[in-house]
């Protein structure tokens, strides 16, 4: 028997994808994000490591690993990041070990990251299959960033200007296999869970093809 066979589990598969989603703030990519999550019970959500403060709110482990700015730094310098970042003064990672071992478990592993986080994961995973929520106009992203009643108007303009940038890089980086409008949201959902569905179907029919013509 292999080594690796004696620590498989029974739902060990073979079906591991890495799948990103991205999208500016206002999108609705989270809403997706986690809507793709519980449609498929394989899944597991990617929680990035960072060293902003937590809040009341937060879940160790859940929401994120809240880590030390030494901390990030030794992580950073151990190359345990697929991709990792700074955010308004915050630095964000992706932790490498546990992608790699749920994609050798065969899970749907979910990372929702910006544009340049894509970047960098499909340098190190060029299989990885990603999507970009684009909302249906600048004019109707605005307006949502106005209506969460989160911010002043000078952040949301500032949010506003991140967005415009975020998908002019996303159109132009080349990294990203599918483009979904978030126009109605349900409609939106479905697409990405079609989306999904779909490429790992393909996949899976271009690896019974590989290991039938490997048998010949």
């Amino acid at each position: 028997m292999a080594p690796d066979a004696l620590n498989r589990l029974p739902t060990d598969t073979d079906d591991g994808m890495v799948l990103v989603i991205s999208g500016p703030s206002g999108a609705g990519k989270t809403t997706i994000t986690r809507a793709v999550e519980r449609a498929f019970g394989d899944a597991v959500f990617s929680v990035s490591a960072t060293t902003r403060a937590r809040t009341p709110a937060d879940v160790e482990g859940v929401d994120y690993h809240f880590v030390s700015e030494e901390e990030f730094s030794r992580m950073v310098e151990g190359d345990e990041f697929l991709e990792h970042a700074g955010v308004y003064g915050k630095r964000y990672g992706t932790p490498r070990g546990w992608v790699m071992e749920q994609l050798r478990r065969g899970r749907l592993v979910i990372l929702e990251i910006d544009v340049q986080g894509a970047i960098n994961v499909k340098r190190s995973l060029p299989e990885a299959f990603s999507i970009f929520v684009l909302p249906p106009s600048e004019e109707e992203l605005l307006r949502r960033l106005r209506d969460r009643r989160r911010e002043d108007e000078a952040r949301i303009q500032a949010r506003f200007s991140q967005a415009r940038n975020e998908i002019a890089a996303a159109q132009t980086c080349g990294v990203y296999d599918r483009f979904i409008v978030n126009d109605n949201l349900e409609s939106a959902i479905n697409e990405a869970i079609t989306q999904v569905r779909s490429e790992r179907a393909r996949r899976r029919e271009k690896a019974r093809m590989r290991d039938a013509s490997g048998t010949r």
